[in-house]
């Protein structure tokens, strides 16, 4: 168990797709191990591999006390839409508003020894399985953004979590030279 290094937006592995898992052996235990302890140390709810430099289809989710480590995950079923707010331990300094999931998802996938698994999530951490997903096939919450001034900057009282993040500076517009240089200069309504 080792905490890793978590890469940021600039580097080019977070907008590749992971390749999948064929081998289930001692290595993707201590991966799925390293994702656990680098994301409580980062106070996080969610690290896909692609955030610490490792290409591989693997991530690990925690919320209320319900923890999940997946292989090769895919969502088989969704319903429901949510909106709401994302953040990202690879786009530090930044939240994401308005972003639309789906509020109920079943995700199927493999546990550390390859046995294959279903998850059923609801709401939050429906949203955390969905954005791990994600990061597995290059997609960043920064492409789900519907307007650029949903893309805002966290306050110091954020970061240092004296107040909520959906509270403080709702209305706060970050300047276009910001949205183009944490977006990697992406279009507006990019989709993908």
């Amino acid at each position: 168990m080792a905490l890793r290094k978590i890469i940021t937006i600039e580097n080019p592995i977070l907008r590749q797709k992971a390749k999948r898992v064929t081998r289930f052996d001692a290595s993707i235990k201590r991966l799925v191990e390293d994702l656990i302890d680098t994301m409580h140390a980062a106070n996080g709810v969610g690290l896909a591999a692609p955030q610490i430099a490792q290409s591989l289809r693997v991530l690990v989710a925690e919320y209320e006390g319900r923890q999940e480590a997946l292989i090769n995950p895919e969502i088989v079923k969704a319903s429901g839409e949510q909106i709401g707010s994302e953040g990202c331990l690879s786009i530090p300094g930044y939240v994401g508003e308005n972003i639309k999931r789906s509020m109920m998802v079943v995700v199927k996938g493999r546990d550390v020894h390859g046995k294959e698994i279903r998850v059923r999530a609801d709401g939050f951490f429906a949203r955390i399985l969905q954005h791990e997903i994600d990061h597995l096939d290059g997609i960043l919450y920064l492409d789900r953004l519907q307007r650029p001034e949903d893309l805002r900057r966290l306050t110091a009282e954020e970061i240092a979590g004296e107040v909520e993040p959906e509270s403080a500076n709702a209305n706060k517009e970050p300047d276009t030279a910001q949205i183009a240089a944490v977006a990697g200069g992406s279009k507006e309504g990019e989709q993908n």
